[in-house]
C-alpha cells in the first residue's frame, strides 16, 4: 500500500523525495506498505486549502458540525475489529489493548458529538439599565494537529472532533510511523459528510510538522508527543504568539501504603508498567512503597510479570507487543543498562526477550527493579518502555515528596484503605490525573484529560473541556435602550 495525503477533497501522493516502510514492529519481515513524506509545499497546499473551506464550515450550525463526529463514529463502530487488527499489525499493541483503543474513540466521539448542542456561553446582568451581557464561543480558523504513534486512532479522534464541532477546519499530521491507522480515522470523517477542505491529511516526518507550527495562517497548534519536539513547538509557536496545546511525557508514580491490599496494587501496578509494552504516557514507571510491605509487593509484581507472554499480537495467547520501532526499543535497553550501572537491584529482566518468534521483532523483556534511589535517572526520566522502578519509603509523607520530585506531572495512583490519606494524596500530588486503588492508566470520554508540569501547556483535552482549546471567548454587550445613555461603566 501506498499512502497518500488527503487534500481538498482528493487523494494525492506527497511530494518530499524520501520514503519509508510500514513495518510490523512484532515481525519486520512484515512490510505494510510504503510512506513517501511530504514536502513543506504540501503542508502550504493543506493550509491554502484549509482556509478557503473555513468560512462555509464556520458557518454550518453547531449541532451539523457535530452530525459529522456522530457519523464518524458509527463507521468506526462498524469496522471496530478490522480496525483493530491493523492497529496491532502497525503499531504492535496485543489485539485485545487495540480493541481497548477502539472501543475508548467511539466513546470519546459518542460524548464529543454532544457537544454540538452544548457549545455555549454564559449571560451576566449588566450593571446598567436595558443591557444584556453575553459571551459566544467562535473558532480559531485553522488548527495544526501533530499526534504520535502509541495511540494512532485515539488521540487523532480526540483532537479532530471537538476541532470540526467548533466549527475550525484541520491540517492533520500522524506520526510517520502509523499512516495507515490515521488514514482509516480520516476516511471515517470523509465518509461521515466531512466537506472537502475541512479535514486535511498530510503524512510527514518533522519538516512537515515543522512547516505546520511555522505556517502563518495556522494561530492554534495541538500536539501530543515527547517533551523534546514539545518543547521546541512550544517555544517556537509562542514567539509567533500562537496558541498551544502541547500533552507530553510522564513519570507516574503509584504509592503503596502498609495497609493496601497488595494483590490488587501489584496487579495494578504489573498492568499500568507493562500494558501496552509500557509506551503510553499514563504508564506507571514507578511504585513508590512502604518498607514494611515492599518485599512482598516485588514478589507479587514480579509473578504478573513472568507471566507475560511477548509476541505478535495477532496471535492467541500473547499479552505484550513490541517496541515500536528499533529506535525506541535501543531505548529501552539504554535506560536498562543505566539502571544496572547505577546500582538499582534487578529483579527480572534486563535484556531482550528471547524465544521462538522474537527474533524478527523489537521485544524488550519486562523489567523490574528494586532498591532505586529517587535521583537515579531510571526514576526521574521517561524510558516509554515495561521498565518498573521499585522505590522504598518510611511513611506517606515520604512518598508524596518522591512521588512530586519530578519534572512531569500526568497521572498517579494511590493503594491503601485509608480514606484520610485518600483525599490528603488528592490534595497534595502534582498530577492532573490521580487514581485511588487503581492503576495509572486510563481516563473516561467525558473527563478533562492532561497534566501538570513539564506533561502539560494549554487547555485540557477530552470531556467538556476540549472545546476551549478550540474556540476563542467573545464577550457581547446589547444595549436595547435605543437612546444615547449620560456615562457607560468601563
Amino acid at each position: 500500500m501506498e499512502y497518500r495525503n488527503w487534500i481538498d477533497g482528493e487523494w494525492v501522493e506527497p511530494s518530499g523525495e524520501r520514503t519509508l516502510p510500514n513495518v510490523n514492529p512484532a515481525d519486520t519481515r512484515d512490510v505494510l506498505g510504503t510512506l513517501r513524506l511530504s514536502s513543506r509545499e504540501d503542508v502550504r497546499r493543506a493550509v491554502a486549502g484549509a482556509k478557503r473551506a473555513f468560512p462555509a464550515w464556520r458557518r454550518t450550525p453547531a449541532p451539523e458540525r457535530a452530525r459529522v463526529v456522530a457519523r464518524a463514529q458509527k463507521i468506526l463502530e462498524a469496522q471496530a475489529d478490522e480496525l483493530a487488527r491493523l492497529l496491532t499489525r502497525e503499531e504492535g499493541k496485543v489485539l485485545a489493548e487495540a480493541r481497548g483503543e477502539v472501543a475508548k474513540t467511539i466513546n470519546v466521539l459518542e460524548f464529543m458529538a454532544g457537544e454540538g448542542y452544548r457549545m455555549g456561553g454564559i449571560t451576566r446582568p449588566s450593571v446598567l439599565p436595558s443591557n444584556f451581557c453575553y459571551t459566544v464561543r467562535q473558532p480559531l480558523g485553522v488548527v495544526g494537529l501533530i499526534t504520535p504513534w502509541n495511540f494512532p486512532v485515539c488521540i487523532p479522534a480526540w483532537k479532530i472532533a471537538p476541532a470540526l464541532i467548533a466549527g475550525n477546519t484541520i491540517v492533520f499530521k500522524p506520526s510517520e510511523l502509523t499512516p495507515a491507522t490515521a488514514e482509516v480515522v480520516v476516511r471515517a470523517f470523509i465518509e461521515a459528510g466531512c466537506p472537502a477542505g475541512v479535514l486535511q491529511l498530510v503524512h510527514g516526518d518533522a519538516e512537515a510538522g515543522d512547516e505546520i507550527v511555522r505556517h502563518p495562517e495556522i494561530p492554534a497548534i495541538s500536539f501530543t508527543g515527547s517533551n523534546e519536539v514539545g518543547r521546541s513547538i512550544y517555544e517556537t509557536a509562542a514567539g509567533m504568539l500562537k496558541k498551544v496545546q502541547c500533552e507530553m511525557g510522564g513519570k507516574n508514580p503509584i504509592v503503596v501504603l502498609e495497609d493496601a491490599d497488595l494483590e490488587l496494587a501489584a496487579a495494578g501496578a504489573a498492568k499500568g508498567a507493562f500494558g501496552s509494552t509500557g509506551q503510553r504516557c499514563t504508564a506507571t514507571s514507578r511504585a513508590i512503597v512502604h518498607e514494611a510491605v515492599a518485599d512482598r509487593f516485588v514478589e507479587l509484581v514480579a509473578e504478573h510479570a513472568r507471566r507475560i507472554v511477548p509476541g505478535n499480537g495477532l496471535q492467541e495467547g500473547v499479552t505484550m507487543g513490541p517496541s515500536v520501532d528499533r529506535e525506541q526499543f535501543d531505548k529501552v535497553l539504554s535506560y536498562i543498562e543505566i539502571g544496572k550501572q547505577e546500582g538499582a537491584t534487578l529483579v527480572l529482566g534486563g535484556s531482550r526477550a528471547e524465544g521462538e518468534g522474537l527474533e524478527h521483532g523489537y521485544f524488550p523483556a519486562p523489567t523490574i527493579f528494586d532498591h532505586v534511589r529517587p535521583g537515579m535517572r531510571i526514576a526521574r526520566e521517561e524510558i516509554f518502555g515495561p521498565v518498573l522502578s521499585v522505590i522504598r519509603v518510611r511513611d506517606l509523607d515520604e512518598a508524596i515528596e518522591i512521588a512530586n520530585d519530578v519534572e512531569y506531572g500526568l497521572t498517579s495512583s494511590l493503594y491503601t484503605r485509608d480514606p484520610n490519606r485518600w483525599f490528603r494524596f488528592v490534595d497534595e500530588i502534582e498530577t492532573g490525573i490521580t487514581h485511588l486503588n487503581s492503576p495509572t492508566p486510563g481516563g473516561e470520554s467525558q473527563m478533562p484529560f492532561g497534566g501538570v508540569k513539564a506533561t502539560g501547556v494549554g487547555a485540557r483535552e477530552m470531556g467538556d473541556t476540549a472545546i476551549d482549546f478550540f474556540t476563542e471567548l467573545k464577550a457581547v454587550y446589547v444595549d436595547y435602550t435605543g437612546a444615547k445613555r449620560e456615562s457607560n461603566v468601563y
